[in-house]
């Protein structure tokens, strides 16, 4: 590109010649195609964040499912071992019997 003073010179503006270079449009298609191309890679990124992250989120419910039966085993359990031990003290005479959710029968 090129600047010129304008014809009546006396400096008081710039004139521009308005010619295009080859190049210069090459250059813009490469970086408009870079930035589509990123732009794509981005989207198929996010598209993969999102199945891990769903993945995760199925697993931790999986996970939270499992904590929650063995700790109503656990307190199950703990009730029948209060039971035994009273028996064996002689403390209750009657037998107690439990389900498996630690609630009398």
């Amino acid at each position: 590109m090129e600047d010129k003073r304008n014809e009546n010179g006396n400096g008081k503006g710039w004139k521009l010649n308005r010619q295009v270079n080859v190049s210069v449009l090459v250059q813009l298609l490469l970086l408009a195609s870079l930035i589509v191309g990123s732009w794509v890679n981005l989207q198929r990124q996010l598209d993969m964040l999102q199945k891990d992250v769903t993945v995760l989120l199925d697993c931790q419910k999986k996970f939270e499912r499992r904590i929650e039966s063995l700790q109503d085993k656990s307190i199950a359990f703990e009730y029948r071992i209060r039971a035994i031990e009273k028996h064996i003290n002689g403390e209750n005479p009657q037998t107690e019997t439990f389900n498996d959710l630690g609630e009398r029968r």
